[in-house]
């Protein structure tokens, strides 16, 4: 036999039989009566509240749930950038390499606003872009090469050198140093190196 939540203290347990789901209560009807109204009452000021509890866009109060801004990468070999979010605005550049790492800046809606290494902003729609972390490497001066190690420590061996621009796709970060793969490379690089992650960021 199952007991009811009571409704308020000082009142007998109700009871529901377990064989066929009959009440069964001591309580006189008069009694019962008043223990079910206050109970419906409870419930109906519970169910009041819960409905006045306004719903949010999301985990982070955007239309995604995902926090802003992040970094993601372009999905398509062609992707469209907008002066605003929707089609009615101008196209202001289209990109042609898929995988390119982008930085969430805004979102609007299904929109999203994203920023490239050079800084130029513009707004793509959400189904272009990937959340696959990618990133490119990125040097003070663009002749100069970056290290790729077989550890993340300078004292391993090195195991390429890479020129501005080469992307790859991160593997693990520790806030210090980012795992990258791509064509025909594999290692451990400095994170203040590439485009595409967050100083002391950790990916794993």
């Amino acid at each position: 036999m199952a007991a009811l939540p009571q409704s308020g203290p000082g009142f007998p347990a109700l009871c529901i039989d377990d064989r066929d789901g009959r009440l069964v209560t001591d309580l006189r009807p008069a009694q019962l009566a008043m223990a079910l109204t206050r109970g419906a009452i409870a419930l109906l000021f519970a169910l009041t509240c819960a409905a006045a509890t306004p719903a949010r866009a999301g985990a982070d109060g955007t239309p995604s749930g995902l926090p802003v801004p992040r970094f993601v990468s372009l999905k398509a070999d062609r992707v469209t950038v907008r002066g605003g979010p929707d089609k009615d605005h101008d196209v202001s550049w289209i990109y042609t390499r898929v995988g390119w790492p982008v930085e969430i800046t805004a979102e609007f809606e299904n929109w999203r606003r994203i920023r490239d290494c050079d800084g130029s902003e513009g707004w793509v729609y959400h189904s272009l872009l990937s959340g696959k972390r990618m990133a490119s490497v990125q040097l003070k001066t663009k002749t100069d090469l970056a290290p790729l190690y077989a550890k993340p420590d300078e004292k391993s061996t090195i195991t390429a050198r890479l020129q501005v621009g080469v992307l790859g796709a991160v593997k693990h970060c520790n806030g210090i140093w980012c795992e990258i793969s791509g064509d025909g490379f594999d290692g451990w690089i400095e994170q203040n190196e590439l485009w595409g992650v967050y100083p002391n960021e950790k990916i794993e």
